[in-house]
């Protein structure tokens, strides 16, 4: 990096806009220089402020004007690779070698730290570039770097800069200062924008797992695929793996197909949510952190004592926090590998004697084990009256998981301050999502759950599609069967397929416990 300030013809100051095209001062020194600045800006700005397309063209020596498109252009180009990186598929960093020339002010050392606090506004930030430079002419001076799109002039100082300006008895005249642009001072929606077709979406977002990066690439991207996911790796410390997903969420075990981008093949990976931590083979579970805040909601909702039912537990970011609440919590997933970890991480954040868990089909666990703990804490008399819940996240089928619940209990029925409350989770790509969801999940009830229920929506998928969760506590009349089966004639296949089911991995849990 060169400054060229003080040489015959090279003394570069632009008053009156940041381009390509900058006012050429021949044959004058430093100080001719000031007093050439205090003078344009005492003598020509205040005309200027009428034309603020106006800029100075030194070979000229006239005034012309540049169109606000082609300004537009030019600033928007000024922090952008160079353009002969357009349609790179394999990633070549020495391709990205650019100088601009940026302006600066020269202060003393001394007034550079209260300076840089009163010109935060105003001063350059940009990945890996210092903003304070040594002066190559007088090691008792700095350079501070400013930025290109607020500093067009020195008018561009607000009053309270100016004020510390004059206090600190610093010149407010601007320099250039010709910078050089690595691959490194780029942003990655600089370098993929600039990469990636003209017009083309760009990817500068995706969802961190520990070190790793999930992407969902689009069509038109997916011949970038590789370079996209190592600047994914080079542009965010801690990532060193970077994924795409090649397939939909569709198979019986909630995971999916993947394929590694860049980076390291190793999908074992940590992470911590809600002051919590789980550990995980990310290829093989279900694991998603955009659902982190409605984790905690759900938990923000149970007391302590309360017992939870989680249906599709995952490797437990429901269950696990309830546990830490002193909930008593009964966790479930179908997947091997889900159930595995859920396992370790109930170990891992030391509330494993809180949790029973299961590896279930989610109907065989209502069914079977939701049951009879049902059966057995609605039909005690206790004073104490802890909630019940029942998290039910698999949106996409959830719903029809709730015709279980019809007539899935005998007997007396219990007051209704004790009946369950579910939390059923759903997609819905309706105009009205929270009548979709009360409608359908009524349908299969075969109530109206519209005036009874809450919907919370939980986040937004895709274009017209919502995430929700539905709140409802069960009517007695649908929870209960009247006339009922015998507790002994159903409870007597459900104990022994418990007894005989090897996937029961923890010892029972109490209520007190």
């Amino acid at each position: 990096m060169t400054l060229d300030l003080g040489r015959c013809g090279g003394i570069l100051w632009k008053p009156f806009g940041f381009s390509r095209r900058l006012l050429q001062v021949e044959c004058c020194h430093p100080n001719e220089l000031i007093s050439l600045s205090v003078l344009t800006r005492r003598t020509l700005v205040p005309r200027l402020k009428k034309a603020p397309s106006i800029f100075w063209l030194g070979q000229r020596q006239g005034f012309s004007t540049m169109p606000e498109e082609e300004a537009s252009t030019r600033d928007t180009e000024l922090f952008s690779p160079p353009s002969d990186v357009r349609g790179m598929t394999k990633l070549d960093r020495a391709a990205f070698k650019k100088t601009v020339s940026i302006p600066v002010l020269k202060v003393r050392k001394e007034v550079v730290n209260r300076l840089m606090r009163a010109l935060k506004r105003v001063a350059l930030q940009r990945p890996g570039i210092k903003r304070v430079l040594e002066d190559p002419e007088d090691g008792d001076n700095r350079l501070i770097m400013l930025d290109p799109y607020k500093m067009l002039t020195v008018d561009s100082f607000e009053k309270a800069e100016f004020a510390v300006l004059e206090e600190l008895d610093v010149n407010p005249q601007l320099s250039q200062y010709n910078l050089e642009l690595t691959y490194e001072n780029f942003k990655s929606e600089e370098v993929l924008r600039a990469v990636l077709p003209e017009g083309q979406d760009v990817t500068s977002g995706f969802s961190r797992v520990g070190h790793i990066a999930h992407l969902n690439l689009r069509d038109h991207q997916l011949p970038f695929k590789h370079l996209i996911g190592q600047v994914m790796i080079d542009k965010n410390p801690g990532i060193t793996s970077a994924v795409n997903k090649t397939s939909n969420i569709d198979n019986t075990y909630r995971n999916f197909q993947m394929e590694v981008l860049s980076g390291e093949e190793n999908m074992l990976t940590k992470v911590r949510e809600n002051n919590y931590t789980y550990e995980f083979d990310f290829s093989k579970v279900y694991w998603n952190p955009r659902l982190s805040t409605e984790h905690g909601r759900i938990t923000e909702l149970l007391k302590p004592g309360d017992v939870l039912f989680d249906v599709f537990a995952g490797v437990g970011p429901f269950a696990i926090p309830a546990a830490g609440k002193t909930c008593t919590v009964f966790a479930n997933d179908l997947n091997p590998e889900s159930h595995k970890w859920l396992l370790h991480n109930c170990k891992l954040n030391k509330v494993d004697q809180k949790v029973k868990v299961f590896n279930m089909d989610g109907k065989d666990f209502l069914l079977g084990p939701v049951r009879e703990e049902l059966m057995l804490r609605l039909g005690l008399p206790t004073k104490e009256k802890p909630s019940i819940h029942i998290v039910m996240n698999l949106p996409a089928k959830a719903i029809e998981f709730l015709s279980v619940f019809k007539s899935l209990l005998n007997g007396q029925p219990c007051s209704s301050e004790r009946l369950p409350t579910v939390h059923c989770y759903y997609f819905s790509k309706d105009a009205n999502p929270a009548k979709d969801v009360c409608q359908r999940a009524g349908a299969v009830l075969g109530i109206s759950l519209e005036a009874s229920s809450s919907v919370h929506l939980v986040r937004n998928v895709a274009p017209n599609k919502e995430m929700l969760c539905l709140t409802f506590q069960i009517p007695a009349a649908t929870l209960y069967e009247n006339p009922a089966l015998t507790l002994e004639n159903y409870e007597e296949p459900s104990l022994k397929r418990q007894r005989t089911d090897d996937s029961v991995s923890e010892p029972p849990v109490t209520s007190d416990s």
